[in-house]
């Protein structure tokens, strides 16, 4: 029936939205910017209808959430660094149809899962600023997933993954993309270093994990990294514990148990560091799963 027609994994940093104003930060994340332009033009040449968003900063602490709300309106302002994102306007569409059969599957493989879409849930911005430069003009329906997930396995959120993988190839008839919004390594600056570590990862250590994990992503080594995905979450502050990532891992190689993906990861904006943290826009090739 539906076809997942790429999938990703996508910053978010807020300093994107930072930099279209005058001042110190103006134009210094337009490559993390024309990542995302990129990103969007290939998502409409493949006729994708909706974007769902694997979203760190959507913080819960039981089950797996989905707000599929019909449509989406208002004014943000980041409670977590409102300096940096205040009074940026939003509208898109939802799609409680896709969201609700992605919480209908996760449930029926044993994922407890909950779409909300007669809902005042709004979104946050690991969902707006990528939609802020890809889907301005509301070309794609949103919905957004929740992936802080403080309390839950990773094993379980890449079974989800799988889950949402199979809702949108038996139970959606259209065209979806994927993207894991979050970070590598999720250290951030302390308290008053802010600027000196404005455009650099934390330390040196998680610089080189990051890289490595980078390197084995375009080799196609990803069992490597699902195998080591506990450790470098736990060692190196993964943003959202890094669910968005294992999440990305089951939609576009199914189940750990039989997890056989092996396609070489496209590097659109090179690794760099924001704030301390280490960020990136990959894609995923998208092959069918094994059964």
């Amino acid at each position: 029936m539906g076809k997942l027609a790429l999938a990703a994994k996508i910053t978010h940093v807020p300093s994107m939205y930072l930099c279209e104003f005058p001042g110190p930060n103006f134009g210094k994340r337009d490559a993390a910017i024309a990542g995302h332009k990129e990103i969007d033009k290939r998502c409409r040449e493949a006729g994708v209808d909706t974007i769902v968003v694997l979203d760190v900063h959507w913080q819960v602490n039981s089950e797996y959430h989905l707000n599929c709300a019909p449509h989406f309106k208002g004014l943000y302002t980041s409670n977590e660094l409102p300096h940096f994102i205040k009074n940026m306007p939003y509208e898109y569409h939802g799609n409680p149809e896709l969201g609700h059969a992605i919480a209908d599957m996760a449930n029926e493989m044993g994922v407890k899962s909950r779409a909300h879409s007669d809902t005042s849930l709004e979104l946050e911005y690991g969902t707006l600023v990528p939609m802020r430069y890809m889907n301005a003009d509301q070309h794609y329906k949103v919905i957004c997933v929740s992936a802080w997930c403080d309390w839950h396995d990773l094993r379980e959120s890449q079974k989800f993954g799988f889950a949402l993988r199979r809702a949108i190839e038996e139970k959606y008839d259209g065209t979806v993309a994927v993207f894991a919004s979050g970070s590598l390594s999720h250290h951030f600056a302390d308290n008053g270093k802010a600027p000196e570590y404005a455009f650099k990862v934390y330390d040196a250590f998680l610089e080189q994990i990051d890289l490595r994990v980078v390197e084995l992503w375009e080799r196609g080594e990803h069992r490597a990294v699902v195998d080591m995905l506990p450790m470098y979450a736990d060692k190196c502050w993964g943003e959202g514990d890094m669910h968005d990532t294992a999440m990305l891992y089951g939609v576009v190689g199914g189940a750990f148990e039989n997890f056989h993906y092996q396609e070489k990861v496209e590097v659109i904006t090179p690794y760099f560091g924001s704030s301390g943290t280490g960020q990136i826009n990959a894609i995923f090739p998208v092959v069918p799963l094994m059964k």
